[in-house]
């Protein structure tokens, strides 16, 4: 996870007076076969965890297979703001940079 995620996760968390931990999973569907799903949520016993500056990012097995490898970050630009995962094991993707496929 970036410090632009991460310091935008403890923004989000305190704001609604949740612990700073970030859950990304992959779901089927999206434009290109597979979507990202983020949410704020405590980590299971066979999540993988890391942390950044503090804020932890937990990915649940399944998941972690097809996002081995990827940095999230969160990105501003003038027509928004998002969390963006760069994965390196996506073969293609969309222009929203939600959904992926490998």
């Amino acid at each position: 996870m970036s410090e632009n995620a991460a310091a935008r996760v403890a923004a989000i968390a305190e704001k609604q007076g949740r612990p700073a931990i970030l859950r990304l999973s992959v779901e089927g569907g999206g434009c290109s076969g597979f979507q990202y799903k983020f949410d704020l949520g405590e980590p299971e016993d066979d999540d993988s965890v890391s942390e950044t500056s503090g804020v932890k990012l937990v990915v649940d097995p399944v998941s972690l297979d097809l996002v081995a490898g990827s940095v999230v970050d969160f990105v501003e630009s003038p027509g928004g703001a998002a969390f963006r995962v760069e994965n390196p094991n996506a073969a293609a993707g969309c222009g929203c940079g939600s959904s992926f496929g490998i």
